[in-house]
């Protein structure tokens, strides 16, 4: 009995403990309002605008510092940053999106579109104030100045592919020691609100709901193709503006031959005649696909035989 005793007791004290040590799970925050967050984004970005000064060296590396001068602020008008203030709309959610950014350098050579990979040095930062360095602001939360691998567009985030495709790739040259020069590339910074970078989601030193600067350089881009028809992505961009995106159902898209709301660039039969792209595109005489603009045209509309519904099989 007094062991029974005994036991009962010890089983109310380990059941107290459980019972005690458990904390509430808390519960997650409900998903912010894209349109109240984004107000509140544009009022983040605008007042560092106003209120920070911006160095840019030979090497397009940029600093970012606080100002009490208004003529000195990167929105200033007394300064070259201002006038080279760009702006790049995005709708999404119902939100018409800002993405600011500043051109320090155009580049020479080509254009990505927004499904190509990139090879570009990159710094990213928080608009947080803490100063990294002696004149410098801004928690660095990644960095690369020297890439080795390419970065796709439409793995990354939003305000990556929508800015880079404003920018060109440059020259680079063979060093005898196996390095690599880059020359004449697109260079700049961009200001990215919430939504267009990881939003709700929290990564790393990034907190949630974070507004976010990168400043990067372009040096090389990589053509991919989506759909693995043979034709590139950036070939697919029908109205060429760099530009490939899936529209709502309904909506009139450019970039999508045959009207099943799908863009070629994703479409594995553009003209929707049941035969698929990669097949249509090959040489009969060799079994290889046509270099694209080698691509048969289609007699009756004069339009490459893969997209011309004149011409189906």
């Amino acid at each position: 009995m007094k062991n029974l005793q005994k036991i009962f007791f010890i089983s109310l004290i380990t059941l107290f403990s459980v019972s005690c040590s458990k904390s509430p799970t808390p519960e997650p925050e409900a998903l912010r309002d894209y349109t109240e967050q984004y107000t509140a984004d544009k009022s983040t970005i605008e007042t560092f605008l106003k209120t920070h000064k911006m160095t840019v060296d030979a090497n397009f590396d940029v600093k970012f510092d606080k100002t009490t001068v208004p003529t000195e602020s990167i929105w200033g008008a007394g300064t070259t940053h201002n006038a080279n203030i760009k702006e790049r709309i995005y709708t999404e959610n119902s939100v018409n999106y800002t993405i600011y950014y500043i051109e320090f350098q155009q580049g020479t050579g080509t254009r990505p579109c927004n499904l190509d990979g990139v090879l570009a040095a990159y710094k990213g930062r928080l608009m947080d104030d803490v100063e990294v360095a002696t004149g410098d602001l801004g928690t660095v939360f990644d960095s690369n100045n020297a890439p080795q691998s390419y970065l796709n567009l439409d793995q990354v985030i939003r305000g990556w592919s929508e800015i880079f495709p404003q920018f060109k790739t440059g020259t680079y040259t063979a060093n005898a020691d196996g390095t690599i020069s880059y020359n004449n590339f697109g260079a700049g910074v961009m200001f990215v609100p919430s939504a267009l970078a990881y939003y709700n989601n929290s990564t790393g030193s990034i907190p949630s709901y974070s507004t976010l600067i990168f400043s990067f350089k372009l040096y090389e881009i990589k053509r991919n193709d989506q759909d693995f028809d043979g034709v590139p992505s950036w070939r697919e961009d029908l109205n060429n503006d760099n530009y490939i995106y899936y529209l709502d159902s309904g909506v009139s898209n450019i970039d999508d031959t045959d009207g099943d709301y799908i863009p070629n660039a994703y479409d594995i039969d553009d003209d929707n005649d049941r035969v698929q792209t990669k097949f249509e595109i090959k040489n009969p005489l060799n079994g290889q696909p046509y270099n694209f603009d080698a691509i048969p045209l289609c007699p009756s509309d004069n339009k490459k035989i893969h997209v011309s519904t004149a011409c189906q099989n």
